[in-house]
């Protein structure tokens, strides 16, 4: 089999290296199979929360406390994934922390304390956070390779992945215990992690050639200002869309209940409803950024999604609050993975790490402030500002249009 350096020079300047190429194809397959995994094991260990606080005999507050440990080791282990990235390769990294996260997902059964479950949750949170570096660095390289933005792609393997997990655990947590679930999650995952990763290990990550003014900073060295600066921008895009997404599942359901009375059942929809047109637009992500390139597609999903919040937090009805939730998926989609995207081909492992310890620390942000500010206001005020920052990141895109450029614009 040819290598991947010489399928890529056999390909003449300007056609695309997508479906003609094989083995790039391989490693298409094998990297959304990581992104899936992803989605599916994370997914299967939130599901089985209530049970496992059931199991440690753990507070509201003790709870909440030890879930901060899924966060903790995730931010904190972002940006040396990133180092490790450049010094072994992506792919390497990618598929030590798929093992990983598929051993640490069977540990939180295993605790009988908040405490000792805070500690493990350290160890999932490492291994989610750094795993997310790894196959997002290696996908910003295969995308470079294929010369098509197909990154929604890839998150949209995540959200399918976490829609699977949930609805199998939802349908396995009636008839298995939280130790033999998660430890059935741990075989599957160490399956997978076995069969995607034989094709990354078998395969160099494609290199991405340097541009011609040489400003793109060297995957694995020191950012210069400039470089920082742009990642930093792209990191604040990530953060903005994220903490609308985590505000959304923590507060939606509350929202629609409490605010506009919906009957429970159809109040939990409404992040069923807000994760099924975020999927859809990743799943369409590709043919959009296509057609109307990287920053046209960010600043329309910025701005569709704060008018779909603003719809969703100050509509009269349940209906028309549901449908600001559907906008607003479709608006967020594809923010997040093309920010995270762009900071990877700026400046390599290295930005897609500080690109994404920003997104996910706006994840984190987002639904204490939201009870923060209804606390002092309203709930429906709080959450306003969702759309805010949605807006901002349809500014701050726009504003940094010419920077960072990638395929697709």
């Amino acid at each position: 089999m040819p290598s991947l350096n010489k399928i890529r020079t056999a390909l003449p300047g300007g056609q695309r290296g997508d479906t003609a190429d094989p083995a790039l194809n391989r490693l298409r397959t094998a990297l959304t199979a990581f992104f899936a995994l992803d989605g599916f094991l994370f997914a299967g260990w939130v599901v089985r929360i209530p049970a496992i606080k059931q199991q440690t005999a753990a507070s509201t507050g003790d709870l909440g406390l030890a879930l901060l440990g899924v966060s903790a080791g995730a931010v904190a282990t972002m940006m040396v994934t990133g180092r490790l990235c450049a010094r072994f390769g992506n792919h390497p990294v990618t598929v030590a922390t798929g093992l990983l996260l598929s051993l640490s997902i069977a540990l939180p059964p295993l605790t009988g304390s908040a405490l000792a479950l805070g500690l493990v949750l350290l160890v999932f949170g490492a291994a989610y956070g750094a795993i997310n570096v790894a196959m997002n660095s290696a996908a910003v390289d295969l995308v470079a390779a294929l010369r098509r933005p197909v990154m929604p792609s890839f998150h949209a393997a995540f959200s399918l992945g976490g829609m699977l997990g949930a609805g199998l655990g939802g349908l396995l947590a009636g008839h298995l215990s939280p130790t033999r679930h998660l430890l059935l999650l741990t075989l599957a995952g160490l399956l997978l992690t076995a069969a995607a990763g034989r094709t990354l290990l078998a395969h160099p990550a494609p290199r991405r050639k340097r541009r011609e003014n040489r400003s793109e900073a060297p995957s694995g060295g020191r950012l210069s200002g400039p470089h920082r600066r742009l990642v930093a921008v792209f990191g604040l895009i990530a953060l903005c869309t994220a903490y609308g997404e985590g505000a959304l599942a923590d507060w939606g359901a509350l929202h629609l209940e409490q605010d506009l009375g919906a009957h429970p059942g159809v109040a939990a929809a409404g992040y069923s409803v807000f994760a099924l047109t975020m999927t859809v637009g990743r799943l369409t992500g590709s043919a959009v950024l296509e057609r109307l390139g990287q920053t046209r597609a960010l600043v329309a999903g910025g701005a569709m999604a704060a008018a779909g919040m603003l719809l969703g937090a100050l509509a009269p009805s349940v209906w028309l609050a549901l449908a600001g939730f559907a906008v607003t998926g479709l608006g967020l989609a594809n923010i997040f993975p093309v920010a995270i995207g762009r900071a990877g081909a700026l400046a390599g492992p290295s930005g897609v790490a500080a690109a994404s310890t920003l997104g996910y620390g706006g994840m984190l942000l987002g639904p204490p402030a939201i009870g923060f500010l209804a606390d002092g206001f309203s709930l429906p005020v709080a959450l306003t500002t969702v759309a805010l920052l949605s807006g901002v990141a349809a500014v701050v895109a726009y504003a940094v249009r010419g920077a960072g450029r990638t395929v697709g614009d």
